[in-house]
């Protein structure tokens, strides 16, 4: 693909990833905030984590070691104030994809990313 080819699909792939999370958050199948998205992993109800790419070492430490150890999905993705806006929140570290069908098509786009360039980190 060319150069500008491959930024219009990243920037499609970035735009529904933002659109499917908006959409599980008036859904109800988002959890969002550290908490609740710690809370959604350990219950076993998380499907997918998303962690904000500027949250602290630590944070980004304690989910992976989480989402690794419970087997859940989980991405490193955008920023703290863009992930909580495109929830309709304020400040969002973090969040938990809880609806099985919803989570498969973010993995999807994160698919199409993957082949692009990313700074995302992948787990399991």
């Amino acid at each position: 693909m060319e150069s500008s080819e491959q930024e219009l699909a990243q920037l499609i792939a970035q735009k529904k990833i933002y659109s499917l999370l908006g959409l599980s958050g008036k859904a109800g199948s988002l959890a969002s905030g550290e908490f609740t998205t710690e809370k959604s992993v350990k219950e076993g109800s998380a499907k997918l984590v998303i962690i904000a790419g500027d949250a602290s070492e630590n944070t980004k430490k304690m989910f992976r070691n989480m989402c690794d150890y419970y087997i859940v999905p989980y991405y490193i993705f955008s920023d703290k104030e863009t992930l909580g806006h495109k929830i309709g929140k304020e400040i969002r570290t973090s969040v938990a994809v809880k609806d099985e069908g919803m989570a498969k098509e973010i993995k999807k786009q994160f698919a199409v990313l993957d082949g692009l360039e990313r700074e995302v980190e992948i787990g399991k």
